[in-house]
């Protein structure tokens, strides 16, 4: 739990909020860059609001402690960053719809483009606002699931040529499967990729940026590195995976607080929640947390969730609601009515990660940051001090 009495001052305005140590990015950007090297560019992946981390207030902090361009999947998200005053180079890296590239001209945001169709409509805008649209190249060498495949590249690459106004910059790919631990099948997506770019390169094209590793590959696998890597979920304190290598230290940024809105004693064979899953074999002091699958605490956690209490974990009993959900105190027997809950981060010695949560709601720790709702206030904090807050 928070020391500061400031950060303690705002988790006690709201029934529920969660708290972004800006600190722990910074570390965790920081950690990367030395990991990765001075001469390999960072795009560090603010998708979905930052992987619900916020990626307004985030992005700030990733660009001054180590990446040098940020990466999106929506043209939303990179004119959301443009109008907070973030200048610094913005990639889509994923499809975009024709009439949606205007905006990715005058936005300066570079595009993924593998269609002719598309290339025609950056160019033409382009022409139009008198700049160049910069342009990045997908290939898709095993994921199978957005880009060009590898023989395309090359005659799509000819047929765009000559359109005025395009900066072919970057080509890069996506690995299916670089988080296990056999790596066997990503060092066949990296032999098509190097093939694909010397191909490229032999037609003429001078690609200025190849990327390739997502948080796994940046690092296991240096050969992937290139002149940039796209860490995602490291940037925000996670691995991808556990088969992942741990070269460095990450600090988990979020946390997740919530509220006891009520505490009960209940009887032997009171049921608990909707569908009665839930019936006391023995006396049970029953405490209400104002957190349900609405905030994404995830309904599928029923029955297998847990909480901290006082330092102290206490298990979910019943069904997960909407916006709220109960938890067995028998163990703690000090807790009161408005006492803070932990449902990620730490008290004391006792933590709950989103790895953690992960686990048993059977899922990736990524979907459970993407999962939070915007309805939960964002505090953010720097040295102790809340610096931000979004509600």
């Amino acid at each position: 739990m928070f020391t500061s009495e400031a950060i303690q001052r705002e988790i006690a305005r709201f029934t529920t909020s969660i708290i972004i140590d800006l600190d722990a990015i910074a570390h965790n950007v920081q950690a990367v860059r030395q990991h990765v090297g001075p001469d390999v560019s960072i795009f560090a992946v603010v998708k979905d609001n930052a992987y619900g981390h916020g990626a307004v207030q985030v992005s700030p902090t990733i660009l001054q402690s180590g990446a040098s361009r940020l990466a999106i999947s929506r043209i939303q998200e990179g004119v959301q960053l443009r109008r907070a005053g973030i200048s610094a180079p913005i990639l889509n890296m994923c499809y975009s719809v024709p009439a949606e590239l205007e905006g990715h001209v005058a936005y300066d945001i570079a595009s993924t483009i593998v269609t002719i169709e598309g290339a025609q409509v950056l160019s033409r805008v382009a022409g139009a606002l008198g700049t160049k649209a910069t342009v990045h190249i997908k290939v898709d060498t095993g994921l199978s699931r957005f880009g060009l495949l590898p023989g395309e590249v090359l005659p799509f690459l000819e047929a765009i040529r000559d359109l005025p106004g395009l900066n072919i910059e970057g080509l890069f790919t996506h690995f299916a499967s670089a988080d296990e631990a056999d790596k066997s099948f990503t060092h066949h997506q990296l032999d098509i990729f190097n093939d694909t770019v010397r191909a490229v390169r032999a037609a003429g094209f001078p690609i200025q940026v190849r990327h390739a590793a997502n948080s796994a590959a940046s690092m296991d696998l240096p050969e992937t590195h290139f002149e940039a890597v796209r860490p995602g979920i490291t940037l925000y304190g996670l691995y991808p995976a556990p088969t992942v290598s741990h070269p460095v230290t990450l600090h988990p940024a979020l946390s997740l607080i919530s509220h006891l809105g009520r505490i009960r004693e209940m009887p032997a064979g009171t049921s608990v929640s909707y569908g009665r899953t839930f019936i006391a074999s023995q006396p049970v002091r029953v405490g209400l947390v104002m957190v349900g699958y609405g905030d994404g605490f995830r309904r599928s956690l029923s029955g297998k969730g847990r909480v901290l209490v006082a330092g102290k974990p206490a298990p979910e009993i019943g069904r997960v609601c909407m916006d709220q959900f109960m938890v067995d105190l028998s163990a703690v027997p000090e807790a009161q009515e408005g006492d803070p809950v932990v449902v990620i981060g730490s008290d004391g010695r006792s933590s709950i990660s989103a790895d953690d949560i992960a686990g048993q709601a059977g899922t990736i720790n990524h979907e459970v940051f993407t999962g939070l709702s915007c309805r939960i206030p964002r505090i953010y904090v720097r040295e102790g001090q809340v610096v931000d807050l979004v509600e």
